[in-house]
């Protein structure tokens, strides 16, 4: 028996099924050399929930943040740190795929706590997206050299929260300042 994660365009499926087909799903089956596919033994449908870590010294900037992502059923906040040492802590211990964090922190600030992260990243870890008040391209500069996949200011992030989540957990590139977002692959 053959388990194969791929993505769910590739997989078979009756039209009944569209609605899940734009989820990721785990197939089970047996490879056929004759057919040159997998053929399905077994369909285990399962939603690959995106594990979200919450970093900012506001307790009311993170509810805001929680608040905006949980209308994502595929999405779950997995945990909330209020300055970039928690932070690093908690992405050894809760192994999040996005860590959603803010530049200017107390004990560490998010630039310090994003290259501490990606050092212990290796080959899998979370991708990093800064959230923050800082509507400067040389501070988005200095956040994507730590190593950062996104940056989206605070105030628009009513706008650019989603989309950002989105692609940094796709491992996608997602800019946006006060003015225009921008996603590149």
């Amino acid at each position: 028996m053959l388990v194969s994660k791929c993505p769910a365009e590739s997989l078979p499926r009756k039209r009944a099924d569209s609605a899940a087909a734009k989820q990721n799903k785990i197939l089970v089956g047996l490879w056929s050399p004759d057919e040159g596919r997998l053929v399905p033994h077994q369909r285990v449908e399962k939603i690959m929930a995106v594990r979200i870590l919450l970093v900012d010294d506001h307790p009311i900037v993170r509810q805001g943040l929680r608040t905006l992502l949980q209308g994502r059923g595929d999405w779950e906040v997995i945990g909330e740190a209020s300055d970039g040492l928690e932070a690093v802590e908690k992405v050894d211990s809760l192994q999040p795929d996005v860590v959603v964090l803010d530049v200017t922190m107390p004990r560490m600030n998010g630039l310090e706590a994003c290259r501490l992260i990606q050092q212990k990243r290796k080959n899998a870890g979370p991708e990093v997206l800064f959230v923050t008040q800082h509507d400067s391209p040389q501070m988005m500069r200095e956040a994507l050299d730590a190593g950062a996949r996104g940056y989206v200011v605070k105030s628009n992030a009513a706008r650019d929260l989603l989309e950002a989540v989105e692609s940094v957990s796709q491992h996608r590139v997602f800019t946006a300042l006060a003015r225009s977002p921008q996603a590149t692959s």
